[in-house]
This record gives C-alpha cells, structure tokens and sequence, in this order.
C-alpha cells in the first residue's frame, strides 16, 4: 500500500473512536480493472475515424466525428446494460453557425454524454469526468486531413470511456456524467454548451476532472521522459464572482483555496492512494500558457473543475499534420504513446470519481470561532445533507504547505484543538465507515 502522505492524529482526550486512512477494497477492485489494452483498443477505434475535427462529416458512416461520436454513444450503450436502467445515454447537439473566428460554416455540435444515476435519489451531487473527441492538423480549419488525436485528445476520450467501463458496476448514492466533448479545438464549443446547460438546469456539480492529453512521457525538444507524475491544473481565485469573494478571501487569507484548487488536492490525496508508483503534481493555474481546455468553460460558470495532464508535452506530436521531416516523424500518432502510463492516470481518475460518489455530501456550515485572542482554534459544523458518517476529518496545514498535512479524526460535530489559528489552515470532510472522504470545506468565522 502507497505511504499517507499526511499524519492523521488521535487524542484520546479529544476524539472519540480511531480511524485509520487505508485503501477502500471496492475503489481498489475497480482501479485494479483498468487494462493497458483496452485503452489501447479505445485509442485505434479513435485513430480509425480519419480526422474527428468538429466541422467534419456527421453523415459518413466510418469516417469523421459524426461516426466517432456514435461509436462512443454505442460504448456507453453496452455499457449501460451494468447500471440496472440507472444510466441513460445521449447526444447533446445543436447547429452553430460560423462565428468569423474557427467555425466557417453550419455545424452540427454534438457531445457523447453517459449519465450514471446515483442509487439514492434525496442525493443531487454530479460528479464529471470528461475529455474533448475532436482532433486537429496544423491548420486549426483543416477539417479533411487524417488527424488521427490518438493523445489530443483520444487518451482523454479513452479514459471516459474506460471509467464507464469499469463504473457501471457501480452502485454509489451520487451521480457520475462520462462526457466526450466536441468544439474543443474551435474554442471549447461542447464544453461551454453543457456548462451552460448544467447552470440553467441548476445541476449540483461538485467537480469535473477534464483529461486532456494524459497519455504521452516524453518531451520533444530535450527527450526527458516521465511516467511517473501527472499534471492538475486548478485556479486559486475563483474567476465566477469573485468580486462579490474577494474581500471574504482577502480577510482570511484564502487566494490559494479555491473550490477547484481543493478538488486538485483531493485528487492528489486519493490518486496517490490508489496508484502506485505516480505522483501528482499540483499546478497552480487553470491552464497552461497559450492553450486551453474544456475545464475554462466550467469554471466560467462557477462550478469546480479542473485539467488533467500529462507531466511533459511533445510538440511534435500535438496539433502537427502527419509527416516526416529530416527523418523525424511528425503527427498524434498512437506509436508515440506509454500506455502504461496513461493506464496509472486512468486509474487516478477511477479513483476519484467512486471516492467521491461513494462519499457522504459535505459537513454543512462549517464555522471556525474568532471572537477571542486565544492559541487554541475551535470549529463547529453540522451533519452532510445525504449519506452514512461514522465520522469527521479536521485537516490543518501550515500556511505556505501546499497540501493538507495533518488529519484529525472525530464522531463529534465540533473540535477544539491546540492549534493557533493565526498559524494554520483548517478545513472539514465528512468519512463514511468505508473510509470514503467527502469533498473539503474551508470553514468560514463567527
């Protein structure tokens, strides 16, 4: 079993029963599951289409991502018939018209969506894996050149898929959405119209993890290879109102926590904890320089999402037409992927997602007392809205430490500990007796 990275206390004097943090057989069972070659068969069908480029055909029966899209819809389909009727499939589409930017003529915009229904209906939380169909050549307008996207973005695709494969056993009280995007390369088009759906319909979507290139190790201009760390992008300061935060944030120091930056360290804490031999590293931006990714439409929105991604980047093979130069081979080709690589960043994925819809909700209004000068810091919190709790974690961390580094555990709704909290970040999840951690939560003064 991979080594906690934090130090979880028990005072008997304080706490009330002993919890110890150790993998959930279940989650281990289906991270377990996860196969290199059915990754690797996922990323073939993909490369088969020709080009998924979102202005290509939607009518041909073979090529283009019209038919991609169905193969997709017809994954999740097979793969319904695990979920008891919980899972219904569907195309979310419309027709766009040319915006003068990268779409030039009507388009017919589709995204593959599988919804996992949770088992308890009183539970409303959606939790999202997603990752964009689409797949470009050097010429973003290029919608009739073999563009095969085998890592840009067929791993992301083939990690949806994937955890559908292995989650539809599942029988977890929250919902899970596996969505493959379209109109990621046209400006984040899919992304930005099922973000604007889930708002409108107010969905209660607690987290998104989009993955978006996960499948490559190596670099193109100095050859460092690395299997071993993935990438998550998050934003500190919310970008959906954060004129109506910012003094909120300001007063209690809070411009690195986030909703998304703590999914990025939930993600760390239970991917680490499943997946041998990875690292992921935290990255403190919501996306990288001169790109993007579907996970900006989301956040826009006000909901928590986050990038995943491959450590390094190999130019040479993102956004390139298909070709040789001076010997060296051009173009997202399948050959210039570590599929044992992209299967331990599926896994994380995995992970994270039955974690969190295995989960209770959150600890409801979470209160840390300020009234007195004092060198012990107390919190007060109320029972989750839906699931089983054996109990609550209290997590501490120094203020410059980018991740949690203490957890405390109690049956009780309240904790005084001899902590200042002058000197600590503090926050609440709730745990169930499977040892499933709800999402964190900052406790705001009284």
């Amino acid at each position: 079993m991979k080594k906690i990275i934090f130090s979880l206390f028990l005072i008997p004097s304080i706490f009330s029963a002993q919890q110890t943090v150790s993998r959930d057989t279940e989650i281990a069972n289906y991270v377990s599951q996860v196969s290199a070659d059915s990754l690797k068969s996922h990323i073939n069908k993909l490369v088969s289409f020709g080009t998924r480029h979102t202005m290509s055909s939607t009518t041909d029966a073979k090529k283009g991502i019209g038919a991609a899209r169905n193969w997709v819809l017809s994954k999740f389909r097979n793969y319904a018939k695990n979920a008891d009727g919980r899972m219904e499939v569907f195309l979310q589409n419309q027709t766009i018209q040319p915006d003068g930017k990268r779409i030039n003529q009507p388009t017919d915009l589709g995204n593959a969506i599988a919804i996992l229904r949770g088992t308890d209906p009183n539970d409303k939380r959606i939790f999202m894996i997603g990752g964009h169909l689409d797949s470009r050549v050097s010429d973003v307008m290029n919608a009739k050149d073999f563009a095969p996207g085998a890592n840009d973005d067929g791993s992301g695709v083939g990690a949806v898929i994937e955890s559908a494969r292995i989650l539809s056993q599942s029988k977890f009280p929250a919902t899970i959405v596996f969505v493959a995007f379209s109109g990621e390369e046209q400006g984040l088009l899919g992304a930005k119209m099922l973000a604007e759906k889930a708002k409108n319909e107010n969905w209660q979507l607690e987290a998104l993890l989009n993955n978006d290139m996960i499948g490559n190790n190596l670099t193109s201009e100095t050859n460092l290879i690395n299997a071993n760390q993935l990438r998550v992008f998050s934003e500190g300061l919310p970008q959906f109102d954060l004129d109506k935060k910012a003094q909120g944030i300001r007063n209690l120091g809070l411009e690195n926590d986030g909703e998304a930056r703590q999914l990025a360290r939930y993600i760390k804490e239970i991917g680490e904890r499943y997946v041998d031999n990875l690292e992921v590293k935290l990255i403190y931006r919501n996306d990288r320089f001169l790109r993007g990714g579907d996970h900006t439409s989301f956040v826009n929105q006000g909901f928590s999402a986050v990038r995943l991604t491959e450590f390094n980047e190999n130019y040479d093979h993102q956004h390139q037409d298909i070709r040789k130069e001076n010997g060296k081979q051009f173009g997202d080709l399948p050959e210039f992927m570590d599929f044992e690589y992209f299967k331990k960043n599926v896994g994380v994925n995995v992970s994270v997602l039955a974690n969190l819809a295995k989960s209770p909700s959150k600890p409801e209004n979470v209160k840390m007392d300020v009234k007195e000068l004092t060198n012990f810091t107390t919190i007060h919190w109320e029972k989750p809205k839906n699931g089983e709790v054996l109990g609550y974690y209290v997590l501490m961390r120094e203020t410059d430490s980018s991740t949690w580094q203490k957890k405390f555990f109690t049956k009780e709704n309240s904790i005084k500990l001899p902590y200042s909290k002058d000197n600590y970040f503090f926050a609440v999840q709730a745990v169930n007796s499977s040892g499933n951690e709800s999402l964190i939560v900052i406790p705001s003064v009284r």
